[in-house]
């Protein structure tokens, strides 16, 4: 077995590498970097990121830090993320779903936790309510 990394043709497709079931919602998002402010909104969320919809995807790279609130929370997320991929408005063609996928990053032990039993509540309550 070889310690080498795998060869772009030999991963797997990037819809396969999901550690986590991504959560449909609609939450608002406030997404600062140190260039931008802007208020979007999340179309899903894993224990590892979010999509954020929005026709003004930030680079892939950027750190930002993002502001939202479950229903029903207590108090907001306030967490550090990383723009790891982009679908970018492409004029004239068919492109339902701009915006950009963010990783979560630097979360500490106790935000860790929270994000997980949120996704894990949600996920929860949509099994037993269909």
């Amino acid at each position: 077995m070889s310690d080498e990394p795998p060869k772009p043709s030999e991963r797997p497709p990037v819809s396969n590498r999901r550690g986590s079931d991504r959560i449909e919602v609609t939450w608002s998002v406030d997404c600062e970097s140190r260039e931008t402010f802007l208020y979007a909104s999340i179309a899903n969320i894993s224990e590892f990121g979010i999509f954020v919809r929005t026709q003004e995807p930030l680079e892939v790279g950027t750190r930002l830090t993002l502001t939202f609130a479950p229903p029903g929370s207590d108090e907001p997320f306030v967490l550090h993320g990383q723009v790891q991929w982009v679908n970018a408005v492409r004029m004239l063609a068919d492109n339902p779903n701009p915006g950009m996928g963010i990783r979560f990053v630097d979360l500490t032990l106790e935000a860790r936790a929270r994000l997980i039993d949120t996704v894990r509540t949600i996920a929860y309550v949509r099994d037993n309510v269909n």
